[in-house]
Protein backbone atom coordinates (compact mmCIF):
# COMPACT_ATOMS: atom_id res chain seq x y z
CA UNK A 1 0.00 0.00 0.00
CA UNK A 2 1.29 3.36 -0.87
CA UNK A 3 0.65 6.59 1.42
CA UNK A 4 0.13 9.97 -0.26
CA UNK A 5 3.05 12.07 -0.27
CA UNK A 6 2.59 14.61 1.75
CA UNK A 7 6.01 16.51 1.75
CA UNK A 8 6.51 19.67 -0.67
CA UNK A 9 9.39 21.43 0.24
CA UNK A 10 13.31 20.47 1.17
CA UNK A 11 13.65 20.72 4.99
CA UNK A 12 17.57 21.37 4.24
CA UNK A 13 16.99 24.25 1.88
CA UNK A 14 13.53 25.12 1.47
CA UNK A 15 13.28 23.98 -2.08
CA UNK A 16 10.54 22.40 -3.89
CA UNK A 17 11.04 18.31 -4.01
CA UNK A 18 10.21 16.03 -6.44
CA UNK A 19 9.41 12.40 -6.19
CA UNK A 20 11.68 10.40 -7.85
CA UNK A 21 13.54 6.26 -6.98
CA UNK A 22 16.95 7.25 -5.81
CA UNK A 23 19.27 5.22 -7.30
CA UNK A 24 20.34 2.06 -4.89
CA UNK A 25 17.01 2.76 -3.43
CA UNK A 26 13.37 0.53 -4.54
CA UNK A 27 10.75 3.39 -3.40
CA UNK A 28 9.52 6.99 -4.52
CA UNK A 29 10.77 9.12 -2.22
CA UNK A 30 10.56 12.96 -1.65
CA UNK A 31 14.07 14.08 -3.48
CA UNK A 32 15.43 17.93 -3.35
CA UNK A 33 17.26 18.61 -6.72
CA UNK A 34 18.59 21.54 -5.34
CA UNK A 35 20.88 19.86 -2.47
CA UNK A 36 20.16 15.97 -2.58
CA UNK A 37 18.88 15.65 0.40
CA UNK A 38 16.13 12.94 0.78
CA UNK A 39 13.25 13.96 2.97
CA UNK A 40 12.02 10.52 4.26
CA UNK A 41 7.89 10.06 5.70
CA UNK A 42 7.72 7.51 8.66
CA UNK A 43 4.85 6.68 11.03
CA UNK A 44 3.40 8.93 13.25
CA UNK A 45 3.48 6.97 16.58
CA UNK A 46 0.32 7.37 18.65
CA UNK A 47 0.54 6.20 22.20
CA UNK A 48 -2.60 5.94 25.29
CA UNK A 49 -3.18 3.82 27.67
CA UNK A 50 -6.51 1.57 29.23
CA UNK A 51 -6.66 2.47 32.44
CA UNK A 52 -8.28 0.24 34.95
CA UNK A 53 -10.61 0.40 37.97
CA UNK A 54 -11.75 -3.22 39.34
CA UNK A 55 -13.40 -4.43 36.58
CA UNK A 56 -13.97 -0.84 34.96
CA UNK A 57 -12.01 0.86 32.07
CA UNK A 58 -11.95 4.25 31.54
CA UNK A 59 -12.89 5.97 28.79
CA UNK A 60 -13.07 9.57 27.02
CA UNK A 61 -15.66 11.06 24.96
CA UNK A 62 -13.83 13.77 22.39
CA UNK A 63 -14.34 17.12 22.68
CA UNK A 64 -12.37 17.21 19.66
CA UNK A 65 -11.95 16.10 15.79
CA UNK A 66 -11.84 13.67 14.41
CA UNK A 67 -15.18 11.85 15.51
CA UNK A 68 -16.54 14.32 17.95
CA UNK A 69 -18.84 12.82 20.67
CA UNK A 70 -17.10 9.72 20.25
CA UNK A 71 -15.54 7.32 23.06
CA UNK A 72 -11.95 6.56 23.17
CA UNK A 73 -9.20 5.39 25.25
CA UNK A 74 -7.30 8.29 26.36
CA UNK A 75 -4.37 8.51 23.74
CA UNK A 76 -2.30 11.04 21.22
CA UNK A 77 0.74 11.32 19.48
CA UNK A 78 4.14 11.02 21.19
CA UNK A 79 6.37 14.02 21.15
CA UNK A 80 9.51 14.57 20.56
CA UNK A 81 11.68 13.92 24.00
CA UNK A 82 9.45 11.77 25.48
CA UNK A 83 9.32 8.00 25.66
CA UNK A 84 6.17 5.60 24.39
CA UNK A 85 5.29 5.32 28.38
CA UNK A 86 6.04 8.76 29.11
CA UNK A 87 3.91 9.93 26.40
CA UNK A 88 0.78 7.74 26.86
CA UNK A 89 1.17 8.63 30.46
CA UNK A 90 1.06 12.15 29.46
CA UNK A 91 -1.79 12.01 27.57
CA UNK A 92 -3.64 10.12 29.94
CA UNK A 93 -3.50 12.94 32.48
CA UNK A 94 -3.99 15.45 29.76
CA UNK A 95 -7.88 13.64 28.61
CA UNK A 96 -8.92 12.26 31.61
CA UNK A 97 -7.28 13.94 34.36
CA UNK A 98 -6.91 10.57 35.77
CA UNK A 99 -3.99 8.90 38.24
CA UNK A 100 -3.13 5.71 37.42
CA UNK A 101 0.44 3.50 38.34
CA UNK A 102 1.43 2.54 34.48
CA UNK A 103 1.40 -0.65 33.69
CA UNK A 104 3.59 -2.66 31.05
CA UNK A 105 3.22 -2.56 27.07
CA UNK A 106 0.31 -3.87 26.21
CA UNK A 107 -0.65 -3.91 22.55
CA UNK A 108 1.05 -2.02 19.20
CA UNK A 109 -1.13 -2.36 16.90
CA UNK A 110 0.03 -1.24 12.69
CA UNK A 111 -2.50 1.45 10.92
CA UNK A 112 -0.69 1.34 8.07
CA UNK A 113 -3.69 3.17 5.84
CA UNK A 114 -2.94 5.96 7.96
CA UNK A 115 0.91 5.82 8.31
CA UNK A 116 0.73 5.37 12.07
CA UNK A 117 1.54 2.66 15.39
CA UNK A 118 -0.59 2.76 18.03
CA UNK A 119 0.50 1.76 21.21
CA UNK A 120 -1.12 0.97 24.34
CA UNK A 121 -0.14 0.34 28.40
CA UNK A 122 -1.99 -0.71 31.14
CA UNK A 123 -2.49 1.33 33.64
CA UNK A 124 -3.69 0.53 37.52
CA UNK A 125 -6.07 3.75 38.83
CA UNK A 126 -5.34 4.33 42.06
CA UNK A 127 -8.26 7.28 41.97
CA UNK A 128 -12.13 6.66 40.44
CA UNK A 129 -12.19 10.56 40.40
CA UNK A 130 -11.23 12.33 37.36
CA UNK A 131 -10.49 16.16 35.85
CA UNK A 132 -10.83 15.78 32.00
CA UNK A 133 -8.72 18.30 30.07
CA UNK A 134 -10.25 20.05 27.01
CA UNK A 135 -9.89 17.32 24.68
CA UNK A 136 -12.65 15.68 26.41
CA UNK A 137 -15.97 16.35 26.93
CA UNK A 138 -16.31 13.36 29.88
CA UNK A 139 -14.41 10.42 31.18
CA UNK A 140 -16.03 7.33 32.69
CA UNK A 141 -15.68 4.36 33.73
CA UNK A 142 -17.39 1.00 31.86
CA UNK A 143 -17.64 -2.20 32.93
CA UNK A 144 -17.80 -4.76 29.60
CA UNK A 145 -21.24 -4.93 29.14
CA UNK A 146 -21.49 -1.04 29.07
CA UNK A 147 -19.44 0.31 27.02
CA UNK A 148 -20.60 2.10 23.96
CA UNK A 149 -19.12 -0.39 21.01
CA UNK A 150 -21.10 1.20 18.65
CA UNK A 151 -19.73 4.81 19.55
CA UNK A 152 -16.26 4.17 19.63
CA UNK A 153 -14.07 6.99 17.80
CA UNK A 154 -11.25 4.51 16.26
CA UNK A 155 -10.91 0.95 15.29
CA UNK A 156 -7.74 0.40 17.28
CA UNK A 157 -9.72 1.30 20.00
CA UNK A 158 -12.31 -1.31 20.10
CA UNK A 159 -9.41 -3.92 19.26
CA UNK A 160 -7.13 -2.83 22.09
CA UNK A 161 -10.25 -3.10 24.39
CA UNK A 162 -11.78 -6.35 22.87
CA UNK A 163 -8.13 -7.99 23.26
CA UNK A 164 -8.30 -6.65 27.04
CA UNK A 165 -11.00 -8.17 28.12
CA UNK A 166 -10.24 -11.68 26.04
CA UNK A 167 -7.30 -12.03 28.20
CA UNK A 168 -9.08 -11.56 31.51
CA UNK A 169 -11.29 -13.41 30.15
CA UNK A 170 -8.63 -16.11 29.47
CA UNK A 171 -6.51 -15.04 32.70
CA UNK A 172 -3.36 -14.04 30.40
CA UNK A 173 -3.94 -10.51 30.92
CA UNK A 174 -0.10 -9.18 30.91
CA UNK A 175 1.27 -12.78 29.36
CA UNK A 176 2.29 -11.18 25.72
CA UNK A 177 2.12 -7.68 24.10
CA UNK A 178 -0.34 -8.29 21.31
CA UNK A 179 0.00 -7.13 17.65
CA UNK A 180 -2.59 -6.14 14.97
CA UNK A 181 -2.00 -5.13 11.46
CA UNK A 182 -5.05 -2.71 10.38
CA UNK A 183 -3.92 -2.78 6.33
CA UNK A 184 -7.47 -0.92 6.09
Amino acid sequence: MSIVPTIKFCRECGHTIHFVIPPGDSRLRAVCPACGAIQYQNPINVVGTIPIWNDQVLLCRRNIEPRYGLWTLPAGFLELGETTSEGAARETVEEAGATFNMGALFAVMNVVFAGQVHLFYLAQLTSDRFAPGPESIEARLFSENDIPWEHLAFRTIETALRLYFQDIQQHTLGSTVHTADLIK
